[in-house]
């Protein structure tokens, strides 16, 4: 397990529109403050700006805030996850170009080796450094089409929240970008680290890359919070043999409407929503304690051992017993 450095890339130091500060402060969260009782070393975290302007001398411009950096673009080269939260509106509207310099930056950090993430309309960035070509991506779904558009090489998705395409990761905006750097501490640290951090964040420990974004209108209006109830009893009792009448009689729904809620929710079906929790409770009884497979298939309600081998190399990509060995058990 390791985690590694972080550049994350500052496209504007002057001026920084205040509704760009989401996507911003989202890497600097997750990555910036040490967890030393989740994993020791924690992400070594680095601001990079594109170096175009000089932040000490420059008006701060409309929005009053100047970001000051040490780092630059040859910071990125060294990195082991280069992340671009977003770009400037005006590159993504009115096709503004983004500076050479940066894109022969994340070029050259692709090349040796980092892992190239964007956030929200930082997916224009890497595209236009080619680094999605022939590729899956996403961004935001109010600009998706404009993705597609300019460059067509790119294979743009604009219904789920992020794509991990290994080395290539892409997220829609705002909170979906949270969701994939969630994800990468999953992948880096292990489930357990992942879902500890999620809690002190106050966030769903997973949510995965394919549900859908909430788009305007393609998904119907649903009250997500009077779902909450429902879905955090269903968690508490994943020990249980638990089904869709026995899920739609906790809600006082039927069972119809409670698929086409939770379907509108969370872009899965209740047997499969039900599935994913039993698989991260699965990943975290394995990286947190020394209890046997059989024992842990029975408290995630998977039945056998052998059920649970079977769903988890589907999902996961390795046995039970070789994903504990990658994730040994960590003291918290």
């Amino acid at each position: 397990m390791s985690a590694g450095s972080v550049a994350v890339v500052v496209t504007e130091e002057i001026g920084v529109p205040s509704w760009d500060l989401y996507e911003l402060s989202i890497p600097c969260t997750v990555f910036g403050k040490p967890q030393p009782d989740l994993a020791e070393p924690w992400y070594d975290l680095r601001l990079c700006g594109t170096g175009e302007t000089d932040a000490q001398d420059a008006p701060a411009g409309p929005s009053g805030l100047s970001l000051r950096t040490p780092y630059g673009l040859d910071d990125l080269v060294h990195a082991d996850t280069v992340v671009v939260p977003s770009v400037p509106d005006p590159c993504v509207e009115d096709g503004r170009p983004l500076p050479p310099a940066l894109i022969t930056a994340l070029r050259r950090a692709h090349d040796a080796g980092a892992r190239m993430v964007s956030l929200c309309t930082g997916a224009f960035a890497l595209a236009e450094a080619g680094l999605l070509d022939g590729r899956r991506a996403t961004a935001h779904w109010m600009h998706t089409a404009q993705l597609a558009e300019r460059y067509p090489k790119v294979r743009v998705d604009d219904s789920v929240l992020y794509v991990d395409e290994g080395d290539v990761l892409t997220s829609a905006g705002l909170t979906a970008g949270l969701d994939l750097c969630l994800h990468l501490v999953r992948r880096d640290l292990g489930a357990h680290v992942a879902n500890q951090l999620a809690r002190r964040m106050v966030v769903p420990a997973h949510r995965p890359g394919g549900q859908a974004q909430f788009v305007d209108l393609s998904v119907p209006t649903t009250d997500d919070e009077g779902l909450a109830p429902v879905l955090a009893w269903a968690r508490a009792n994943l020990d249980r043999p638990l089904t869709v009448e026995d899920l739609a009689e906790r809600a006082a729904l039927s069972p119809r409407t409670l698929y086409r809620r939770l379907q509108a929710a969370t872009g899965t079906t209740p047997l499969q929503w039900l599935l994913d929790q039993r698989l991260a409770h699965a990943q975290s009884l394995l990286e947190a304690t020394d209890l046997p497979v059989e024992k842990i298939s029975d408290l995630s309600g998977l039945g056998t051992a052998n059920n649970l081998r079977h769903h988890f190399l589907k999902r996961v990509g390795v046995s039970p017993s070789d994903y504990r060995r990658a994730f040994p058990r960590t003291a918290t």
